[in-house]
């Protein structure tokens, strides 16, 4: 991901809703060295968001609802919430939560595109989403694990107006020229009762490293240590309570 700060049309933030929200502050915490702060206001829900440094880079969130999911969400950024979730749904997409006011923070909305995969829509006031990007322990790409690709392309090319970069391989998302994510086909190696979704990556200094911290802490390498041809090192992690992500070499985004 080239962008440094939260683009409009572009992700800006992910979030963790996890079963156990002690044991993965603990997990996260070694194997980012994030600095986790829960939110003492109780209209707050045990929201907590994770640092490095003095900047916020994801949230960790007990479950809300009995039918959530353990998973990252990756929340995108819109000019406005209320217009963009009418789009989702003119696409062809569904609108499950929302759009609503966080506190004084911003307006969200939770929704699934039309194959089922879960993504956010961010409505900035005052907090705008990560403050850091591309640096070990921040968010640096986001991929679409998806069965139809074309399906894809059409309904998030016309909500947020992505452009789209396609190998025989490979589509990349982007805007205004710089890739922030990509589609992978979901195939044959994917158990048919695992949903389309969508999944962060965040940069660490050393993937081996960090999948081998990540695996003694309780974590599985879903995904072992592989470099991309023409891209970067790569691992896909599970951790304790069951929630995906991946890892790249810092200094190689796409």
């Amino acid at each position: 991901m080239k962008f440094d700060k939260p683009v409009i049309g572009g992700p800006c933030w992910a979030e963790l809703g996890t079963s156990d929200l002690e044991a993965a502050k603990r997990f996260y915490t070694e194997v980012f060295g994030w600095r986790a702060r829960t939110d003492p206001r109780p209209e707050a829900g045990g929201y907590t968001i994770a640092h490095v440094g003095d900047a916020a880079v994801a949230a960790i969130t007990p479950l809300y609802q009995e039918s959530q999911p353990v998973a990252w969400n990756v929340s995108f950024a819109v000019a406005d919430a209320d217009a963009a979730a009418n789009k989702v749904v003119e696409a062809g997409g569904t609108v499950i939560h929302g759009p609503m006011d966080v506190l004084d923070e911003g307006r969200f909305a939770v929704a699934l595109d039309p194959s089922g995969a879960a993504f956010q829509l961010w409505q900035a006031r005052s907090f705008a989403g990560a403050g850091l990007f591309n640096a070990p322990g921040s968010l640096g790409w986001v991929e679409l694990g998806t069965r139809d690709i074309k399906r894809a392309r059409d309904f998030y090319t016309t909500v947020f107006g992505w452009s789209v970069n396609a190998s025989e391989w490979y589509t990349q998302w982007g805007m205004h020229g710089q890739d922030f994510g990509g589609v992978m086909a979901m195939g044959d190696r994917f158990p048919a009762d695992v949903p389309p979704h969508w999944l962060p990556y965040f940069a660490v200094e050393d993937v081996d490293t960090t999948t081998d911290v990540a695996v003694r802490a309780g974590g599985k390498a879903l995904l072992e240590p592989t470099s991309v041809p023409d891209g970067p090192r790569i691992a896909v992690l599970r951790d304790p309570q069951g929630a995906a992500l991946g890892i790249y070499q810092a200094g190689e985004e796409g």
